[in-house]
């Protein structure tokens, strides 16, 4: 109640501001990081200008992923977007299974593995057949021409698991006609090895990409190596003005180890994953109406050994399993009438997979018989949505939207979203947005293990929203501030070795953001979240404070950044154990130098100030770590 009797002072004492401006800004721009970009369209599914949009979305330009040095985008969300966090055990790769890092939350919604978080790749929806979690370690740089991270619930538009908010990676292309290749090379502490190459091509109305990927690392600690091998090819062509397509594939195999935590080691606690992303995709484009269809598929094969304790025996079998989710999303936007922008859009699901446990594997085909099957099975779920926005004036954008989610075991649920949005005078937005999210349980969940139950509903949340923002000093300065309410229930928990929907979640919270182009050289960012949670939850940090200085001088690029985390619970307190949080401060620092225009050098170091410090529980984190490596491009 306080914090709605906040909202509604704050919208009360701009009010008047409103009234008695009704220019409209001819800036239609948002500054994020070192670009500006002028359209989102992970809030919309078609290009928009974010302000008559009432979704926050964060936008992560090629300039801001390149210039991390890093294989792994998660690495830049981390940095760049409030609201965010995602973990860790070590210096690269995050694996699976017992022990897996890499889990995602926007808001404190995702947990462990990360399902109330959406991936996307060009509007793909990317997870896991029966875990419903998305792969950590598929969701590499070389992949991504930018990242636009919603958040908040988008289940209106894009269904179950965005029910924290989404995360899109859209894949880069060529714009213009020309070849062009690029290389980049990496070594660093503990042999890590980090190299990807890409070659992409525009020959009038045809365009392709190609990219190949591999990185390892010894690990930090024993018993952790890392290696993984990605590849991604995309072949489009422009039909006409009016018509394009393109298809492509994305195949990354990983293979890591697990040592176990520092307090109980593990042994052989090895895993051997392989997965796979396809989509055949058509738009169209006529201005007063746009749209697309695309098919996909999202596939999966893991080999684990679940390891053992000094003491034990080793376990005599492998987990296996083969996981997929196949599926078409057809969407078309309208402007019926001046100010109006209608999507209508279908979407269908096929999920599904195959666990056991493969004993003749490992002992040999005389054991065969021994192998027990822990789930073979599939569901399907189909919606269809509509989401209607209007320019009432030239100062109010009103939108509404609704989806039916019909599940083949859970059933079905209507998922509205509610938003406005206030042009103010020099280029302040303030909008106000509420809307549901929900999540259905996964093949585990409901069919897998003993906590298993076949009877479990949805999770739903519902999130309350104000988000203010605007610029100052002829647009040198942009800033952002969200204040959020969000309640849910439903929530999957174990109770007494059962499934229950029987969980309640409630934070509040605000997130800040700012950059500021001090002149052509030098540039400040900074983002800060608070997060304050009713329930426990883990990995989710009270408080998270990030500040970068960028500088540019003719052949030399260079930023040096601080996160602080605060009250970041790594166990939460049972009856049997106490609760543990960690804080800490990290300092990052990056150089880059351009030989000539083909050749640049660059080297980061991480965590300079050699904090000792774990994300999760357990796992204690590398000290100072550094990487220096060539790129080249022609």
């Amino acid at each position: 109640m306080k914090l709605l009797i906040t909202l509604i002072g704050l919208f009360i004492s701009v009010f008047p501001l409103i009234a008695s401006d009704t220019t409209e800004s001819a800036d239609t721009t948002i500054f994020r990081g070192d670009n500006i970009d002028e359209v989102v369209v992970t809030g919309t599914r078609s290009q928009i200008d974010p302000r008559y949009s009432p979704y926050t979305v964060t936008q992560i330009n090629r300039t801001q992923i390149e210039e991390r040095y890093s294989p792994s985008l998660l690495d830049v969300l981390n940095e760049q977007v409030p609201g965010y966090f995602s973990t860790s055990r070590g210096i690269l790769g995050y694996g699976v299974s017992t022990g897996a890092a890499g889990g995602m939350s926007i808001r404190g919604i995702g947990g462990s593995p990360s399902t109330g978080v959406l991936v996307l790749v060009d509007g793909h929806p990317q997870y896991m057949g029966i875990m419903g979690h998305p792969i950590s370690d598929a969701y590499q740089s070389f992949l991504a021409e930018k990242v636009e991270v919603l958040r908040g619930p988008a289940s209106m538009l894009y269904g179950s698991n965005a029910m924290g908010g989404v995360i899109n990676i859209i894949t880069r292309r060529m714009l213009q006609d020309a070849v062009q290749t690029n290389i980049r090379l990496a070594g660093g502490s503990y042999g890590t090895i980090t190299s990807e190459a890409t070659n992409r091509v525009r020959y009038g109305k045809f365009n392709s990409i190609a990219s190949l990927s591999y990185n390892r690392t010894d690990g930090h600690r024993e018993n952790t190596p890392f290696e993984q091998m990605s590849g991604y090819a995309k072949i489009g062509y422009d039909f006409s003005q009016n018509w394009k397509g393109w298809t492509d594939i994305n195949i990354t195999h990983f293979n890591a180890s697990n040592p176990g935590t520092i307090y109980s080691p593990m042994i052989d606690n090895d895993q051997n994953i392989t997965r796979g992303i396809a989509s055949i995709d058509i738009e169209d484009d006529y201005g007063w109406t746009s749209g697309g269809m695309s098919i996909f598929l999202n596939w999966g094969r893991h080999k684990i050994n679940d390891g053992y304790s000094a003491g034990d025996s080793p376990k005599e079998y492998y987990f296996r399993s083969k996981d997929y989710v196949a599926g078409l999303n057809a969407y078309q936007c309208l402007s019926f009438f001046s100010g109006n922008h209608t999507t209508v859009g279908l979407d269908f699901q096929s999920i599904g997979g195959k666990a056991w446990n493969d004993y003749a594997e490992m002992l040999g085909n005389d054991a065969a018989s021994r192998n027990k099957i822990l789930t073979d099975t599939a569901m399907t779920e189909i919606a269809g949505y509509m989401d209607f926005r209007q320019d009432i004036s030239r100062i109010i954008t009103a939108e509404a939207g609704l989806r039916i989610d019909h599940h083949s075991i859970v059933g079905t649920e209507f998922v509205p979203q509610f938003g406005l949005a206030f042009h103010l005078p020099n280029d302040m937005e303030l909008k106000l947005t509420a809307g549901k999210g929900f999540r259905n349980p996964t093949l585990m969940n409901l069919f897998m293990f003993r906590p298993a139950n076949a009877d479990l509903k949805a999770e739903r949340l519902w999130n309350y929203e104000i988000a203010y923002s605007g610029a100052l000093f002829d647009n040198s300065l942009k800033y952002g501030l969200n204040i959020y309410y969000l309640k849910g229930d439903n929530m999957i928990q174990t109770v007494s070795g059962h499934n229950e929907n029987t969980g309640e979640i409630e934070n509040w919270g605000l997130e800040i953001q700012g950059a500021y182009r001090i002149d052509k050289h030098w540039q400040v960012n900074a983002n800060y979240s608070l997060i304050h949670k009713k329930y426990d939850i883990v990995a989710v940090p009270k408080n998270k404070l990030y500040g970068e200085v960028n500088y540019r001088y003719g052949k030399w690029n260079a930023s040096i950044g601080t996160e602080w985390i605060n009250h970041l619970t790594t166990r939460v307190a049972t009856e049997s154990q106490s609760k543990e949080e960690s804080s800490y401060v990290l300092l990052n620092a990056r150089l880059g130098y351009a030989i000539n225009s083909i050749v640049s050098l660059f080297a980061r170091g991480e965590n300079l100030l050699a904090q000792d410090y774990e994300i999760n529980y357990g796992y204690p984190m590398p000290r100072a770590t550094f990487m220096a490596g060539v790129y080249v491009g022609f």
